[in-house]
């Protein structure tokens, strides 16, 4: 028996640091939603009791460092299944791009396996579950469109943004979430958006409203690093997206466009800067 999931790429429509907590770990308030970019994971049953790893993409591990095997491991091992898997990725999401495709991958395989073995775990267990593997597995487990704050875990479901198409760009270079976060100073944070203000906006739908209050407190630190971060992200402005933002801790910059026709021009102009480029709708 084989089981399919998909495992689809997210933004943060809005990322805010509040403080650093005794615990290490930053406090965040985020808004985060799906688009149509995902990685497909195929999962099939073995009779020996092991987990085995494939990929197409020759740059990722395929060993207990994949937060794919790590879910499968976490599944058996609490559920005491005796039973192997097969799992092959197949990736489209780039890697280490802010746009959570590990993450995503771990919740498919979450699942995915739970209805492989049928498991019967109720969606809040295996977000409980996600929480022990990233901050932003929780969120991928049921997809949608979130507030999460804590440091990720804590999800409040809400509509879905007025609808879009979303260019994606990443730079030729790979960013690392901890060092960001370890090179950031919340309280020296100078703008914070206003979580508010785009909840509004996806709230009554204005889609200006919410391309005027985008807000990524992570930019500040990433830009600084990564100056093609910055270029990407003015390029993008030139072309004329509505609204530009880094997803997460980068180096992925989007464009919100809510006209189709403008879409070509801003993809083949940024794909003289860079290889990475999709235009994909957001899954409502």
């Amino acid at each position: 028996m084989k089981i399919f999931e998909k495992a689809p790429a997210k933004i943060n429509l809005s990322l805010d640091v509040l403080h650093k907590r005794p615990d290490g770990y930053h406090e965040v308030e985020m808004v985060m939603t799906m688009v149509d970019l995902a990685d497909r994971i195929e999962m099939q049953e073995l009779s020996r009791d092991t987990i085995i790893i494939s990929s197409q993409a020759g740059y990722i591990p395929l060993d207990e460092k994949n937060l794919a095997f790590q879910a499968a491991r976490l599944i058996k091992d609490r559920y005491d299944v005796k039973q192997g898997v097969y799992i092959h990725l197949d990736k489209k999401i780039p890697v280490a791009a802010g746009l959570a495709g590990g993450s995503s991958d771990a919740a498919a395989t979450l699942r995915g396996l739970n209805r492989l073995w049928n498991l019967n775990i109720p969606m809040e267990e295996l977000q409980v579950l996600g929480a022990e593997l990233g901050s932003d597995v929780p969120f991928c487990v049921t997809g949608g469109t979130a507030v999460a704050r804590g440091r990720g875990e804590k999800l409040e479901p809400i509509v879905s943004p007025p609808q879009c198409w979303v260019v994606l760009a990443k730079p030729p270079i790979n960013v690392s979430t901890s060092e960001i976060y370890g090179k950031l100073n919340a309280r020296e944070i100078k703008n914070h958006p206003s979580t508010a203000n785009v909840l509004k906006a996806i709230r009554e739908k204005q889609f200006d409203q919410l391309c005027g209050n985008l807000g990524n407190v992570l930019e500040e630190v990433t830009l600084d690093l990564y100056p093609e971060v910055r270029q990407l992200k003015e390029c993008m402005q030139r072309l004329g997206a509505d609204g530009v933002l880094m997803s997460g801790s980068g180096p992925t910059v989007f464009g919100l466009v809510s006209k189709e026709a403008k879409v070509p021009r801003i993809y083949n102009g940024l794909r003289g800067f860079c290889k990475d480029v999709y235009a994909v709708r957001m899954l409502t």
